[in-house]
């Protein structure tokens, strides 16, 4: 009886809640001033902010089909997840992939492929003769700029070790060098982002003193000089106060909470001639290759700096540039400069490749691809283009789990990656992912090796453009050699 009368008195207790709570709701909703849709329907109007949100969620799951979701697909993202496994990747049945798509590539087998033991790894190549120490990168496949309070402690110890395991190597991006970029023996790009985190004095300037710290450590192998980023182009980078703790705040002098705001470009640098100071200052002083990355907004405003360099001569040139496209990624960024600002990567990559082996520098400048190059057809077809090397951040990120949460700006990251929250870092595992990092490194560069084989030659920098065709309007495909000829000798017979 007297449970009964528990239950009873229970029940009109909750109801009881529930109605006041509806009843709040009702009068906030009614009486604010920033929502109209709750104003003029309260309580109710609650329920479309909820199925936006949610709709992101089930469209990525339950609706979209494999290759039609933004930035990547869920095909792309999968073959990344298989990857990661070390294990066999193949697919069954037939391809998902509609091939009558203006843009798609399609790769030109030969009819005599070479044999299988006719087939050779990729050579290193040396980067930077000019400099006292230059580099040989012994892969073709690398990791991409991503700086420490952009991405959480783990996932940097995670990219370490995997770098390392895999031979590749991997840039700090603009945030300086951590101790956990330093976990493992592997080759590092230290980034100069536009605030110089990591090596700036007082007034904002590259400190040599700090510089020659940096370039005596062995592992540091080069110096990238960050002049625009992909989906950024005219902004610098953007680190959210949320994420700026005190070991982030340490490293890149600042304060705890204070958002790290780079300046838009480097304000020392206003000329072709000043960057070109810039690139021998910083090589003099650290004895190691110096590069840049840039965006391409027109290839023509980038005339200048190849006649600059020839009439310096070639000892003045950059080692490598590192060309992102527009569709690149971030952290954080504004909308309108990730979607409509900067060339993409399959417009801007074969210009600039153009422009360098036009004016006879091929064998002294190195060309580093970058932006949404995650699966082993997009590098293939970036090499084929005249690409030297590829780099990727966001595949590496969905090695180590990532799920496209579209979180990565708000220090929420689910899978710890982009985190500073100690309990999400949890889910990241660094003696599990650094084997998956290491794992897609390696597929990628076997996966391409293989395609270098269809085409009929022996390893992945002897492919040329007429090896991959691009399919037209029209449904037709045309070798790119015939679209855009190759100023190379020897590349287009």
């Amino acid at each position: 009886m007297y449970a009964l009368q528990f239950v009873a008195l229970l029940f009109i207790f909750i109801i009881g809640a529930a109605v006041l709570a509806v009843l709040g709701l009702y009068i906030i909703d009614k009486t604010q001033a920033g929502d109209a849709i709750r104003r003029n329907y309260p309580v109710i109007g609650r329920f479309r902010g909820l199925f936006t949100k949610l709709g992101e969620f089930f469209r990525q799951y339950f609706f979209a089909m494999d290759r039609e979701e933004m930035p990547f697909n869920r095909a792309q993202r999968d073959w990344v997840y298989h990857a990661t496994k070390g294990k066999d990747n193949t697919v069954a049945f037939g391809s998902t992939r509609n091939l009558n798509i203006p843009g798609t590539p399609i790769f030109v087998n030969a009819i005599f492929p070479p044999l299988d033991d006719e087939f050779a790894s990729t050579e290193p190549m040396v980067i930077g003769p000019h400099a006292r120490t230059p580099y040989v990168a012994k892969s073709i496949f690398h990791i991409s700029g991503m700086s420490y309070g952009a991405i959480s402690k783990p996932a940097v110890e995670a990219l370490s070790k995997g770098a390392a395991k895999a031979g590749i190597w991997l840039n700090t991006g603009e945030g300086g060098l951590s101790p956990y970029h330093e976990v493992a023996d592997c080759d590092l790009v230290f980034q100069i982002g536009t605030a110089k985190f990591g090596l700036r004095d007082e007034n904002g300037r590259i400190d040599d003193d700090k510089l020659r710290n940096v370039a005596a450590k062995p592992n540091v192998k080069m110096f990238e000089l960050k002049m625009a980023q992909g989906a950024k182009p005219g902004k610098g980078g953007i680190l959210p106060g949320e994420k700026v703790n005190e070991e982030v705040a340490l490293i890149r002098g600042l304060r705890v909470g204070q958002p790290g705001i780079s300046p838009n470009r480097h304000p020392e640098i206003d000329t072709f001639g000043e960057l070109l100071d810039m690139v021998g200052h910083i090589r003099e002083v650290s004895g190691k290759p110096v590069g840049f990355k840039t965006v391409i907004g027109s290839s023509d405003a980038w005339e200048e700096l190849f006649q600059l360099i020839v009439e310096r001569g070639p000892q003045s040139a950059p080692d490598f540039i590192t060309i992102d496209g527009g569709e690149g990624g971030t952290g954080a960024a504004p909308m309108p400069l990730i979607d409509l600002v900067g060339m993409p990567i399959r417009e801007a990559l074969p210009r600039m490749v153009d422009l360098r082996d036009r004016y006879g520098l091929k064998d002294r400048i190195r060309i580093v691809a970058s932006a949404k190059l995650v699966n082993p057809a997009d590098v293939a077809w970036a090499i084929c283009l005249g690409a030297d090397f590829v780099t990727s951040a966001r595949g590496f990120m969905f090695s180590m789990g990532c799920i496209q949460a579209l979180k990565c700006n708000r220090n929420t990251c689910p899978t710890g990656i982009t985190t500073h929250n100690p309990r999400l870092q949890k889910g990241l595992v660094v003696e599990d992912k650094y084997i998956k990092v290491a794992n897609y490194a390696k597929a990628v560069i076997k996966e391409v090796e293989t395609i270098a084989h269809s085409v009929g030659v022996s390893e992945p920098r002897q492919m040329r453009r007429r090896h991959v065709r691009i399919v037209q309007p029209d449904g037709a495909s045309i070798p790119f050699n015939k679209i855009r000829p190759s100023y190379s000798p020897n590349t287009s017979k």
